[in-house]
């Protein structure tokens, strides 16, 4: 049974090492079994299976995984939590690193991986994006502040719709497991989180789609032929793409799919 669900047991270590869950850092340790048990069962580890974890807090998720054999290489960046993690992974094979997770270095990551994690909320849309755009996941099971899944999982025409939602979809086909309340977490968040799962499609980066997506989305209120002209691509050729494409000249940037947009790339030459 791991300990670490227990609401007493999280109070108890933090007291006796002197620590506080930091906001600043995202910081909300899952203390339901049966949840952190169905996070388990969805990455679903091979014995011996490289799994890497962001944010491993006081270790509960990563003492799971090791617990099914998998060699768990978990990042964290708050140093006050090393001895407190070296009491609770002991014994484990666990290689922990110390360092922050949007500097390291992704692509060194064996190809094929497998990526779990109760990302902290203040990291989780720009490391995800990079843990997209670099590939070296075939699947990635984490648990995020449900606004960001929704922006995941959000297609065209929705409010949710915009880069990350076609990040998502250029790399990966993206499946919402299950909501987590509040209560499963200390301290408790004042939102509800959700397990997401993203398998990846083996599809590369694409830096210039992505700049014409980002352009597009510059202003939301704008059309795309607005805010593209604003950008620097010349009102004709904007134009002529869109009629090539069959689209309205007044169309925005939130309407089109990521297939729409690279074939709008292909059409501005």
């Amino acid at each position: 049974m791991n300990t670490l669900t227990s609401p007493s047991r999280v109070r108890e270590l933090l007291e006796r090492y002197g620590l506080h869950a930091d906001r600043r850092l995202g910081q909300n340790f899952l203390v339901d079994a049966g949840l952190l048990n169905l996070i388990v069962r969805t990455a679903a580890p091979a014995p011996g299976q490289a799994v890497w974890e962001v944010g491993p807090g006081l270790g509960t998720l990563t003492r799971a995984l090791a617990a099914r054999g998998a060699r768990v290489t978990a990042i964290e960046k708050d140093t006050r939590l090393r001895p407190l993690l070296e009491e609770t992974l002991a014994g484990l094979e666990v290689d922990l690193r110390f360092q922050d997770a949007l500097e390291f270095d992704w692509g060194s990551v064996p190809a094929g991986s497998l990526f779990v994690s109760n990302l902290p909320y203040n990291v989780a849309t720009p490391l995800l994006s990079e843990l997209l755009r670099a590939g070296r996941f075939g699947r990635l099971v984490v648990l995020l502040q449900k606004e960001v899944a929704e922006r995941l999982a959000a297609g065209p025409g929705s409010p949710a719709y915009g880069l990350l939602s076609l990040r998502a979809a250029h790399h990966a086909r993206v499946r919402k497991v299950r909501d987590f309340p509040p209560q499963a977490f200390f301290p408790r968040p004042n939102v509800t989180s959700t397990l997401v799962e993203l398998e990846h499609r083996g599809v590369a980066d694409d830096p210039e789609l992505f700049r014409l997506i980002e352009a597009g989305f510059a202003q939301r209120r704008k059309t795309l032929r607005k805010n593209l002209e604003q950008a620097g691509w010349p009102r004709e050729r904007v134009l002529a793409a869109l009629g090539n494409l069959g689209l309205d000249p007044r169309v925005r940037a939130e309407e089109l799919d990521v297939t729409a947009f690279a074939a709008l790339k292909e059409a501005l030459g």
